[in-house]
């Protein structure tokens, strides 16, 4: 029988845990790679009491690559813990009374992004990981909602306030924390570093040590930890796993590519940053919790990718390449770049998934369209998103030029026409690209604000003074139910529709996240893909019109098999296999299944 626990040679201070043999041998790999100067056995020693303190043991066997972490019900809601307010109740209470009134049995996940206390970037510069905002709620709010639904939380790994507690005691020169945030000189080489913004990388501070200058990559409020100390990486599994404790179950890596730093290098990617997601991931395969690590890279396709490592890092990746080919798709009335781009994406690897959302809290970033499209064809969906109300935020270059970094704009919006101008045909487009999310290989994830079909908040812009705004509405709790339960109204014929649509998806085996997929082609002015359930059982094509004409098809190229009943899962109509024509509206979506 193998010993699990064997080590060899054996410790002369017996381990305080029976850490499995793989485990320990698995974190002093990766330790050594990160922290070669180091004593890694007792580094070992404080990773592993840090992530199970106390009483806690990690499990006897890791969890095995494999499929059983999703399956075909899942999908997840992204929201603000305040997106729901009325003057009256915790936010958190009100969005708990909406999941569970309007969301409960269709989708199973729900991403709250930062409800911390935080200063800036509206919860991405935290001040205390360990607190809850008290105009959110409190941890027992969070723990409710997890109780229910799968809770995604944020882990904004890369930074924290400039006003935090731990910037605070740093500032101070008090230990571990005077050496927790990454410090460079103005004379070193950062030509290289690759910039998601605009503004200066370093700013200065007066220390009790003298005058520092720490690198900020998103804001001068928001201060990069500097990870070559690894009481830095010990005090993040500390607070990984006081997250685990209250009901975190999908971790969502905030900006990770970015955590690693050294002058005269890009700083994205590192090695050393990759190594850092592996040791997560093989703390989280010996976790008794089934936990999912989600890594949030908004870079090109090829590099976000790599974040799947092999097998061994994230469980899912965001499909950042999706939402704004999805656009240009939908605003140019052609399938070409969608289905180039979706023949060429390789299946998820086992134990791994693709997280397809169309929106997000942040905008439509346009970084994951280089390479797939054109600058004739960038320019063209900016400036017809910008015609619909939508902003531009840029990013700076190493040549010192800036370069479009993401389009803010709702997306209900951003669709409400075509590069031809505003036409009549909004929601049935809309629509349209959710749909078609619903159906992709992988697990969908729906932005409240998406699925609420909420319009440009140009007021929020004008009163924080940030362009993300324009997506971060926060809807009078009493006027959005009003809404809903008005039939009439253009949220509520969205919310209903997508929430019909989410129910039917829940009952098709060929959605499974890890299903098979293969890109159809039927002309341009369709995007199709045929499906296949694991067990082989169910088969679909998933088809949407992405033209406000009407579009036909012949049944026989389908390649529907003989002898077996087709019909639309979403018309209900029945498919004839043999002759004919299927006809599909101005945005039609059809799911022809067996």
């Amino acid at each position: 029988m193998e010993n699990f626990y064997a080590d060899s040679p054996a410790p002369l201070n017996p381990p305080a845990k029976r850490v499995p043999k793989r485990l320990r041998d698995g974190l002093r790999m990766l330790l050594h790679s990160v922290y070669p100067d180091h004593d890694h056995d007792a580094l070992l020693e404080q990773a592993v009491s840090a992530f199970w303190p106390d009483d806690e043991q990690p499990k006897r066997r890791g969890r095995a690559p494999g499929n059983t972490l999703w399956n075909e019900r899942d999908s997840y809601v992204i929201t603000y813990g305040n997106s729901f307010v009325n003057g009256e109740h915790k936010p958190l209470d009100l969005l708990f009374d909406f999941l569970q009134t309007r969301l409960k049995n269709i989708a199973t996940g729900v991403h709250i992004l930062p409800y911390f206390p935080y200063t800036s970037d509206d919860g991405f510069a935290i001040t205390d990981y360990y607190a809850v905002d008290s105009g959110l709620g409190a941890w027992e709010d969070i723990g409710r909602i997890a109780n229910n639904f799968r809770l995604m939380s944020d882990l904004v790994i890369n930074h924290c306030s400039s006003q935090s507690t731990f910037f605070n005691e740093y500032r101070l020169g008090h230990p571990p924390y005077d050496k927790f945030f990454f410090e460079a000189s103005p004379e070193d080489d950062l030509s290289m570093v690759v910039r998601p913004r605009a503004h200066p990388l370093l700013r200065q501070f007066e220390t009790a040590g003298g005058i520092k200058h720490v690198w900020c990559t998103f804001s001068h409020d928001q201060v990069d930890f500097d990870f070559s100390n690894p009481e830095v990486l010990l005090e993040f599994l500390r607070i990984l796993r006081f997250h685990i404790a209250r009901g975190v179950r999908t971790l969502r890596l905030d900006a990770i590519a970015f955590l690693w730093k050294e002058p005269g290098t890009p700083s994205i990617h590192m090695r050393q940053t990759h190594d850092i997601v592996r040791l997560i991931r093989l703390l989280a395969d010996y976790t008794k919790e089934p936990l999912v690590l989600l890594t949030e890279t908004n870079v090109p396709n090829t590099e976000n990718l790599s974040y799947f490592g092999n097998r061994n890092e994230a469980h899912m990746i965001y499909n950042f390449s999706l939402p704004p080919l999805l656009l240009h798709a939908l605003l140019n009335g052609t399938s070409k770049h969608l289905n180039g781009w979706q023949m060429s994406m390789p299946p998820a690897q086992l134990g791994c998934a693709y997280f397809n959302f169309t929106a997000s809290h942040d905008g439509i970033g346009m970084r994951p369209a280089e390479g797939l499209l054109s600058e004739e064809d960038i320019s063209r969906v900016i400036e017809t998103v910008q015609s619909f109300g939508g902003l531009l935020s840029m990013r700076k270059m190493p040549d010192g030029g800036t370069r479009p970094y993401e389009i803010n704009i709702a997306l209900f919006d951003a669709l409400k026409g075509t590069i031809d101008g505003v036409d009549a045909w909004n929601i049935e487009r809309f629509l349209c690209s959710q749909i078609i999310a619903m159906g992709l290989e992988g697990i969908p994830g729906f932005y409240i604000h998406s699925l609420l079909a909420t319009q440009n908040d140009h007021e929020g812009v004008e009163k924080t003074g940030h362009n993300r705004a324009i997506n971060r509405h926060r809807w009078h709790y009493p006027d959005l139910l009003e809404h809903l339960d008005n039939p009439d109204s253009t949220h509520s014929k969205v919310f209903t529709t997508l929430t019909r649509i989410l129910k039917l998806r829940t009952k098709q085996a060929t959605f499974h996240p890890n299903a098979t997929q293969f890109t159809l082609q039927l002309g341009e002015q369709l995007f199709g893909f045929w499906r296949q359930s694991i067990d082989r059982s169910q088969s679909m094509f998933a088809i949407h019109n992405l033209t406000r004409e009407e579009v036909s098809i012949p049944a026989m190229s389908l390649n529907l098999i003989g002898g077996e009943t087709w019909h639309d899962v979403l018309s209900g109509e029945d498919i004839r296999e043999l002759g004919g024509e299927i006809s599909f509206a101005p945005y039609q979506c059809r799911w022809i299944t067996n």
